[in-house]
């Protein structure tokens, strides 16, 4: 059954699903997958659910400046039919240059009705860096400049949502020497609330998990110091990493293709910046929840963290780093007491089922050899 754009935005959130074939099983599933993700506690999905059963469709518009449409990329491939769905249908997406099937002329005036029928109540989503130099120039669209277009989407906004490192840091674009003099979207709009939502690209069920929060909530989530949502960067990689039982014993790959590295053994020494960066990667992952950059045997490159593509070359490791309580910086690993540093780190492994008895008399003797060159 086709419905007519108006009727599809007078649809609560539920209505819609159901209409769209899924059940009532399928619905709670979507809102216990979603909480989970947002880290509700279960006495909050009730309200969750509520409020995709009673609200009316959230409209968003959703720009694209400087970027490469990988943030749009990961979304699409959420790991629930329905998170899509509420996205790309139930939310009304007015608006979107890579989504819409409308171009040109029709495009802008969708944008613009959207704009003036949800003055002061549609979520702006950006994504692309904006460039300022030379009046903005490097960035166009229908003959004007993203710094144009962005003020004037925003002046209505309700809230605005950054996905990607490029819409909430500049991205590669504003890396040295930033010929374009790319920004983030917090350096032009100052008067409007924002969440950033970091990552090259950010996961896409998390990405659902801040839209649906604001939706089910009425108000944007918990953020940290840089503005990022708690629920998702509140933890670093490092802590979460199943190959920190490796860390903590001292034991490191030396190349990307040697032994250890094909042992699961820590990437610290190819330059990982898992113990500095802040974000979901080792719990939630991408594609289904099938892996994330450092199980599939490539170092953290800390994508989620501000000017990561300026902060030293990528696979040179750093130093001075927060660790486990053992070490006063990652070049001390080993340096302290063997014995201790390895009985602390083995605890944390069994505890985390990752060795056994006879693993740990090899970790201990392999730790001992690997402490002689770090």
């Amino acid at each position: 059954m086709k419905l007519s754009d108006s009727k599809k935005r007078s649809e609560t959130y539920y209505e819609s699903i159901i209409r769209k074939g899924y059940s009532r099983r399928d619905f709670m599933k979507f809102v216990s997958f979603i909480g989970a993700y947002m880290g509700v506690e279960a006495s909050g999905l009730g309200q969750i659910a509520k409020a995709l059963e009673t609200k009316k469709r959230l409209s968003v518009i959703w720009l694209h400046f400087q970027e490469c449409t990988g943030c749009t990329e990961s979304f699409i491939r959420s790991d629930h039919p329905i998170a899509a769905d509420i996205i790309l249908d139930n939310i009304s997406l007015d608006y979107t240059e890579t989504l819409m099937a409308a171009s040109g002329h029709k495009a802008e005036a969708a944008k613009k009705t959207a704009m003036e029928e949800n003055y002061g109540e549609y979520i702006l989503c950006v994504e692309g860096a904006i460039p300022v130099k030379d009046d903005g120039v490097y960035c166009t669209i229908g003959g004007r400049t993203a710094v144009e277009i962005l003020k004037e989407a925003a002046a209505g906004a309700k809230a605005i949502i950054t996905f990607g490192s490029c819409s909430s840091y500049g991205g590669v674009q504003a890396a040295a020497p930033n010929p374009t003099g790319s920004v983030p979207v917090s350096d032009i709009i100052k008067n409007k609330p924002i969440i950033k939502v970091p990552g090259c690209p950010p996961i896409g069920e998390v990405m659902a998990g801040v839209i649906v929060h604001v939706i089910a909530f009425g108000k944007i989530p918990a953020l940290d110091g840089q503005g990022r949502p708690e629920a998702f960067y509140s933890k670093r990689v490092h802590d979460s990493c199943y190959r920190r039982p490796y860390f903590d014993a001292g034991l490191f790959a030396k190349d990307f293709d040697d032994a250890n590295a094909k042992r699961g053994y820590c990437l610290y020494k190819l330059g990982c910046r898992g113990p500095v960066t802040y974000n979901a990667c080792g719990i939630t992952k991408w594609n289904n929840g099938v892996s994330y950059p450092i199980q599939s045997g490539h170092p953290c490159l800390a994508c989620s963290e501000k000017d990561f593509w300026d902060n030293g070359p990528f696979y040179e490791r750093i130093t001075n780093i927060p660790a486990f309580g053992l070490e006063s910086t990652a070049d001390d690993i080993g340096k302290v007491a063997v014995g201790a540093a390895l009985g602390a780190a083995a605890l944390h492994a069994v505890s985390a089922n990752l060795v056994g008895r006879k693993e740990y008399k090899d970790i201990v003797k392999e730790g001992e050899e690997n402490t002689k060159d770090i």
